[in-house]
């Protein structure tokens, strides 16, 4: 599919990928939406928390958003999200990854960038107790990655299931850490470090034989956290075994179900390799936007509408 040419020219403050990427992070507020939890139970015994927004009228449709590394439901770009899609005649339901609903989860292991099973128990469950005919997906930044992997590593997609857009994705994972770790993002790098440390040291309260004190003093960056972490309490060998698996830029030729994917061209975390051009040129299925601005999660709209916000809408109406 042939590139999309951008249409995206944000006033002067906003071309500036940090501001933008800082501004949609602490600064944007969504208010007016109505959220709404329901619990659902995963195979292994975990849990995960949907935050609902509904239309005003009965729907046959909803959106399915997944938010990106440290986010959680009530960020703005989930919300800026809900908001939108149900004024649109979209019921949502914002995923809540593992730990991050306001209540650790119950088992060692917790959410990464290519857990798909926990994505799959959502799909699964909204088909079998949900009367919605029109499925969409939806996803940022590590949220994106997952959907994108979902989509091409061979899963038996739902019928259900009508498209995608995806913002800001670290389709290469190594690349992207790699851009994470320089100078220019150690703010981004150092808050996301402690968040995470803060919540590996709560669960190593609850898993005490399964993390020491001289592991997690072992952490300075976001590889090592992946290392001592992340690779260990699911199944791969290390940082980079986790990275290499998990990117879904080696999946993106195997999707049939129409993605859009939203990257900036300046953002701040994704190298080269995150800009899969020649993916979308050979697959009919793939549209790959890379305005020149919009940083990272960060594309402004007026009226509190994101130019991400807008364009999800039309692509997701395109396909009906």
């Amino acid at each position: 599919m042939p590139l999309i040419n951008s249409n995206y020219n944000p006033p002067y403050f906003y071309k500036n990928g940090h501001l933008s990427t800082i501004y949609a992070g602490l600064i944007r507020e969504v208010k007016g939406l109505t959220q709404e939890r329901e619990r659902i139970t995963l195979p292994d015994t975990d849990f995960l928390d949907l935050d609902w927004s509904y239309t005003t009228k009965p729907c046959s449709k909803a959106a399915i958003l997944l938010h990106g590394l440290e986010g959680n439901a009530q960020r703005a770009y989930i919300k800026g999200s809900a908001k939108a899609l149900t004024k649109n005649g979209y019921d949502v339901c914002a995923v809540n990854f593992r730990g991050c609903s306001g209540e650790p989860n119950a088992t060692y292991r917790s959410y990464h960038s290519g857990a798909t099973e926990d994505l799959k128990a959502v799909i699964k469950y909204i088909v079998t107790n949900k009367s919605y005919s029109n499925l969409y997906l939806k996803g940022f930044s590590l949220g994106g990655n997952l959907i994108l992997k979902y989509l091409g590593e061979g899963n038996t997609i739902p019928s259900e299931i009508k498209g995608a857009v995806v913002i800001s994705v670290p389709c290469q994972l190594a690349d992207s850490l790699e851009q994470l770790l320089t100078f220019k993002n150690i703010a981004y790098a150092n808050r996301f470090k402690k968040n995470l440390i803060k919540k590996l040291k709560s669960k190593q309260k609850l898993f005490p034989s399964k993390i020491s004190d001289a592991d997690i003093k072992k952490i300075s960056t976001l590889r090592d956290f992946d290392d001592v972490y992340t690779s260990k309490a699911h199944g791969f060998k290390d940082a980079m075994d986790y990275y290499t698996q998990c990117s879904s830029l080696q999946f993106l030729k195997n999707i049939t179900i129409p993605a859009l994917i939203i990257n900036a061209q300046n953002d701040s975390f994704l190298g080269k390799a995150c800009y899969p051009i020649s993916q979308a040129k050979t697959n009919t299925s793939l549209y790959l936007d890379m305005p020149k601005y919009g940083g990272h999660v960060g594309f402004y709209g007026t009226d509190n509408l994101t130019y991400t916000e807008r364009n999800a809408i039309t692509f997701f109406k395109d396909l009906n």
